[in-house]
């Protein structure tokens, strides 16, 4: 049995695409995802869960020398849920929230990532020679009182935002 050549060059340029492991291109790009329209209820939510998160935080720090060396790794967990939160609460805002609200939320954001350098600091204690219970404890207290510092910031930012009340 022949095949046509125009028969086989056809199923060639068809296939190319799996016998060179890429997907075919398409003439037009697919659209942009759309947002999520939010709700009130969503926004108080989401606020409410970085307050119920930064509660679990500063337990964690209150408790986290009973874990012996795993309380670093509790800490840790706690301070990432919290950005968790944040930022599913940032993705409730609507997009004049965000515009209006634009420096409050860097503000918010530049907070969280010194809150974190304090775990480098730990590190840096550890490493310079001060006991992990020593360098644990202060990374404990320092955390939990910048995270209220933290708080209050995000509760002052949120009210001015009027999250939960469009």
């Amino acid at each position: 049995m022949r095949i046509p050549v125009k028969s086989l060059c056809g199923l060639t340029v068809a296939m190319w695409p799996v016998f060179a492991g890429s997907q075919p291109v398409w003439p037009y790009a697919p659209p942009p995802p759309i947002a999520a329209p939010t709700t009130p209820s969503a926004q108080r939510n989401a606020f409410n869960g970085v307050k119920s998160q930064v509660g679990w935080l500063q337990n964690s720090c209150s408790t986290a020398t009973s874990y012996g060396d795993g309380g670093y790794g509790v800490i840790w967990q706690q301070f990432q849920n919290l950005r968790g939160a944040y930022a599913g609460f940032k993705n409730t805002l609507t997009p004049q929230q965000l515009s209006y609200g634009a420096n409050e939320i860097a503000e918010l954001d530049a907070g969280l990532d010194i809150l974190q350098e304090s775990f480098n600091n730990y590190q840096e204690d550890v490493a310079a020679g001060q006991s992990t219970s020593s360098a644990l404890n202060n990374l404990a207290q320092v955390l939990s009182r910048a995270s209220g510092v933290w708080l209050q910031e995000f509760n002052r930012d949120s009210a001015r935002l009027r999250v939960g009340q469009f």
